[in-house]
């Protein structure tokens, strides 16, 4: 398995680029953690997670994948970039509260890396000119 690091993700200055070095290309409706889901459930609304989180959020300057210009206006999510297994949140494994391996995505971006591809990435606005007339 590929580990993937903050460190390592810097070092890529485009969304696009950042978005490929993550993206895992699942499967839609393959359970994660199937019965025992309330796991990391509880894990979510632990204080040491939401301190971690509140972390890794200022880091990323509430930005998707980090990224200036793709600022975050709805829900932060804070990503596990190395997929996490039960085991780890049971026993503490490292990759599940170390800002080395956490981003902040928006929820359709967390979707595109976990079940899809770049096609389900938001794109950047559309700078406008004066005399433009073509809509959207």
């Amino acid at each position: 398995m590929r580990v993937r690091t903050y460190t390592e993700l810097r070092r890529l200055s485009t969304f696009e680029e950042r978005f490929a070095y993550l993206s895992l290309r699942g499967e839609v409706g393959v359970a994660t953690f199937g019965g025992d889901r309330w796991v990391n459930q509880r894990f979510y609304q632990s204080r040491e997670w939401k301190y971690v989180r509140d972390q890794v959020v200022f880091r990323d300057n509430g930005c998707d994948l980090g990224i200036p210009g793709y600022e975050i206006f709805a829900r932060v999510m804070v990503h596990h970039m190395n997929p996490v297994t039960l085991e780890d949140f049971m026993c503490g494994g490292e990759f599940v509260l170390d800002p080395r391996y956490l981003i902040t995505t928006t929820h359709r971006t967390h979707n595109a890396i976990h079940y899809g591809d770049e096609t389900l990435i938001a794109r950047p606005p559309v700078d406008r000119r004066p005399g433009d007339t073509k809509l959207w």
